[in-house]
């Protein structure tokens, strides 16, 4: 395939997602229908699932809860409210703006961590993958990914948008001045004092992803 001049790569989960108001309903949700201590322990599995993979499953820690209480059907109707939650309605104001301002200047593509049922779902449900017309990719780890996003999307250069510096930095080690790396202040670890002190800078940061309309292309390619 022949390089393109430039590809856009973003993040979905606190970058065009508030992921943070999704948990936040899921929890309420488990405590509305299950009471506390359905919630906290569904919650404290879900960790445990972060710890082993790398990438929240919330279908995983649904099934494990099931497995200790399998005498409560009800619990089937917490993966229809996951598989069925309006994720349009969480889009970061801007979001959609954003994905169509950077298309106009190249390849734009969602780039995503997760696991192969809840991350695809929500990316279709909440519009994310019609507005980069499916060009979407989702691993284990994205950041280890890298030579088979190369060979999917061949570049010249890259703009990677995420809410990650550890993800921002880690792709920077690898690809160097040929990316350029952007990250919206956004989601509960984005003002984390520990993770800003302790993690290069990326090229660029932004309050909002939706400040990035304001943003001409060599803006972002200079950085």
């Amino acid at each position: 395939m022949t390089a393109e001049p430039v590809v856009f790569l973003v993040d979905v989960d606190d970058t065009l997602l508030d992921n943070d108001r999704i948990q936040e309903d899921i929890q309420a949700e488990i405590e509305r229908g299950f009471g506390p201590a359905h919630r906290d322990r569904y919650w404290a599995i879900q960790e445990e699932l972060f710890a082993e993979l790398g990438y929240r499953d919330y279908l995983g820690a649904l099934q494990r809860l099931r497995v200790e209480h399998p005498f409560e059907p009800q619990l089937l109707a917490l993966a229809a409210f996951l598989l069925d939650y309006p994720f349009a309605k969480r889009l970061y104001p801007g979001a959609l703006d954003v994905l169509a301002h950077l298309r106009s200047f190249g390849r734009t593509v969602i780039l995503s961590d997760g696991d192969v049922v809840f991350q695809p779902r929500k990316v279709e449900r909440s519009g994310l993958s019609e507005a980069v017309q499916g060009h979407v990719l989702i691993y284990v780890h994205k950041e280890a990914a890298l030579a088979d996003v190369e060979r999917r999307y061949p570049a010249v250069r890259y703009v990677l948008i995420d809410d990650k510096l550890r993800i921002l930095a880690a792709v920077k080690r690898s690809w160097g001045e040929r990316v350029t790396t952007v990250f919206p202040r956004q989601g509960k670890f984005a003002h984390d004092p520990e993770i800003l002190a302790g993690t290069p800078a990326p090229d660029l940061t932004v309050g909002c992803i939706g400040e990035l309309v304001e943003y001409a292309l060599d803006d972002l390619l200079t950085r």
